[in-house]
């Protein structure tokens, strides 16, 4: 593509470079006087790369080139939006929820043992956490339960898209819900959608999947008396998570 549908001088530099992660570029000084635009507005692009995740800069270090990855604008621009508009969550929750499915089988074929065991080792974390004393909540393992499985996708937007969702959900609190039967109800599900990816048997894991994050996004009902579903009552389409 043409460079020139970049606006920043700064990035149109940088990507013409041709640089390799860990580059290091030359001084402020010295690009200023390649490209032609004072050091003080080089400064103001330069800060927009760093916020794109695109370089590293400190004054021992100089300025080096980190390499492309979605998450930091995206992760930036979410931020802002519910800063400005909280109900925004529920969109991007909707957004995650048909992401996670439609990518599901693609995700799950590719973990291997060693991820199965992971899934397991973080289930039993989280069992650890809810059965002791004073209750912990692992959050913490939920976040890494549900990036284990996405995370041999070869595909940074929708990694970046779904590392996004969990940064929005620590931002907005979810990650301090306390409510005991909840709890016990998401990491039942999740023990048995680490036991079927496990087994092989991908579509009753995806169904289980589905069925859990129907779960979440009805908190508020009774889950003291609500059974978890079988395999066969099991829906067919995604919910949406709150």
């Amino acid at each position: 593509m043409s460079l020139f549908q970049i606006e920043s001088d700064f990035l149109r530099y940088l990507l013409a470079q041709g640089c390799m992660p860990g580059s290091r570029l030359p001084s402020l000084n010295e690009i200023s006087n390649e490209i032609g635009i004072s050091v003080g507005k080089l400064r103001e692009q330069l800060e927009v790369a760093r916020v794109l995740g695109l370089i590293e800069a400190s004054p021992r270090r100089g300025i080096h080139y980190t390499g492309y990855d979605f998450l930091p604008a995206v992760r930036q621009s979410l931020m802002v939006g519910l800063s400005l508009n909280r109900p925004l969550f529920d969109g991007y929750s909707a957004l995650r929820s048909h992401l996670e499915i439609a990518f599901w089988d693609e995700a799950v074929s590719q973990l291997t043992g060693e991820d199965h065991t992971r899934l397991r080792w973080l289930v039993g974390q989280a069992w650890a956490k809810l059965q002791q004393e004073r209750i912990q909540i692992p959050h913490a393992e939920h976040r890494a339960f549900h990036m284990t499985i996405f995370q041999r996708l070869d595909n940074l937007f929708v990694t970046g898209l779904l590392e996004a969702y969990w940064d929005a959900y620590e931002a907005v609190e979810l990650n301090t819900y306390a409510d005991y039967r909840y709890l016990t109800a998401v990491w039942r599900y999740h023990e048995q959608i680490a036991e079927a990816i496990a087994a092989g048997t991908f579509d009753e894991a995806r169904q289980l999947h589905i069925a859990h994050m129907e779960l979440l996004s009805s908190r508020g009902a009774s889950l003291e008396t609500e059974p978890l579903l079988q395999p066969a009552d099991l829906p067919v389409s995604a919910g949406v998570v709150q």
